[in-house]
């Protein structure tokens, strides 16, 4: 980290001490402590564009009052906790332009890295479906092509799909998304 992080700090802290660090540097602050981000492989930023760009195309088509916010967006789940997802989808008003945190999303996007494996499969799905408003969790594994879609309904039960061809429905917010990856070349 370039400049040092107090021991523990509240999401209001991080979020001040995150802003003044360097352009490209991204952490987390996980149960009050900071994490480091690692630096991402080419696989990886393709992927989460690709992603964002899919669930963009598909609000648009389905004309809902949804936006999708990427890499860079922050979620705060509770007073000591914030995650920065590769990419969200969140409906209603748009958030004021200098808003820097999503206490509300409804789609949660993690592309699974080497260095986020265990998190993004653990403590972030455990901590992602504390938030009331969460419906879709879907953690996106470039190696071997295949979503793990975790969606709560209504009631709040929680089920898991693994997706390795064909569309993801995500209802809410009624989308559909198709060719998640790139061709294989």
């Amino acid at each position: 980290m370039s400049a040092t992080a107090p021991a523990r700090m509240t999401a209001d802290e991080f979020i001040a001490w995150a802003m003044e660090q360097p352009e490209g540097e991204h952490y987390e602050l996980v149960a009050g402590e900071v994490v480091s981000m690692a630096p991402e492989r080419v696989a990886h930023g393709r992927t989460k564009f690709r992603v964002a760009r899919r669930l963009a195309e598909a609000i648009e088509a389905a004309h809902l009052e949804c936006e999708v916010l990427g890499d860079g967006m922050t979620v705060q789940v509770d007073a000591d906790t914030i995650y920065e997802p590769d990419a969200l989808v969140r409906c209603g008003p748009p958030l004021d332009d200098n808003a820097t945190r999503v206490f509300d999303p409804l789609i949660l996007v993690e592309v699974v890295s080497p260095s986020s494996r265990a998190r993004d499969s653990g403590g972030k799905l455990e901590d992602y479906f504390r938030m009331p408003s969460v419906r879709h969790y879907l953690i996106v594994k470039t190696e071997n092509r295949a979503v793990i879609h975790h969606e709560r309904d209504a009631a709040g039960a929680i089920t898991t799909r693994i997706i390795r061809d064909g569309p993801i429905r995500l209802d809410p917010p009624g989308i559909e998304l198709t060719e998640l990856f790139p061709p294989q070349t």
